[in-house]
């Protein structure tokens, strides 16, 4: 009887381009990867598996409802969105930060004023403040959260962070930062126990290419 190939969940965009030169570092075969067209299933035959081109916050669904047996997404979305998964492995690319940001020259945490905060990320946000035993309003935005403060709106907001300029060019700066975020690997639970050995295979010749490039 025919194993099923391994479903891996991968982020689209600057994560599917670090995985794919892992994946090569490591030995595997990516023309399925680089030559997708519009697919989004894709095999990688030496490895036993099959990659499921996604965004985000369903490759935590997918991963957590069984569709996927891993998923490779970022620690801000794990975050947000994940319940019941494991994160077996920091693969240490697509490196940025969360950061609380305000107006340049305001006090965030001066005075006993009610505060409001923007954010694509309203569970993360709600925990900092919590861990701060500070009551905030949190109000979720779709877009370009920096507008925020700008039209009233918030007194601040807490978002991801890479180089600062955007804030900057905006009139906001970073008044505390809360967390470094990588992309991680993680896995469906079921899947490990039943898949345990494939997994773990996989997962070892990953860590051995991340030690290959340091």
């Amino acid at each position: 009887m025919m194993t099923k190939p391994l479903r891996i969940a991968l982020t689209k965009g600057r994560l599917e381009k670090d995985t794919v030169t892992l994946l090569e570092r490591v030995g595997l075969d990516c023309q399925n990867l680089h030559h997708k067209g519009r697919r989004l299933i894709l095999p990688l035959p030496q490895a036993g598996a099959e990659v499921v081109l996604a965004k985000a916050a369903d490759v935590i669904t997918y991963v957590e409802s069984g569709v996927c047996d891993i998923g490779i997404v970022g620690k801000d979305t794990i975050q947000e969105y994940a319940s019941s998964l494991y994160e077996l492995l920091d693969l240490g690319f697509g490196r940025c930060r969360f950061a609380l940001a305000v107006k340049q020259g305001s006090h965030f945490f001066e005075g006993y004023a009610p505060k409001t905060i923007a954010t694509k990320y309203p569970k993360i946000a709600r925990s900092y403040f919590e861990k701060q035993r500070m009551d905030v309003s949190v109000v979720k935005i779709e877009g370009s959260v920096e507008l925020a403060p700008l039209l009233g709106l918030a007194d601040g907001i807490v978002d991801i962070v890479e180089t600062g300029a955007t804030l900057r060019e905006n009139g906001l700066e970073v008044s505390r930062w809360i967390c470094d975020i990588s992309a991680r690997l993680v896995v469906n639970v079921a899947s490990l126990k039943l898949r345990k050995f494939e997994i773990e295979s996989f997962v070892t010749r990953l860590e051995r290419g991340l030690n290959r490039e340091l």
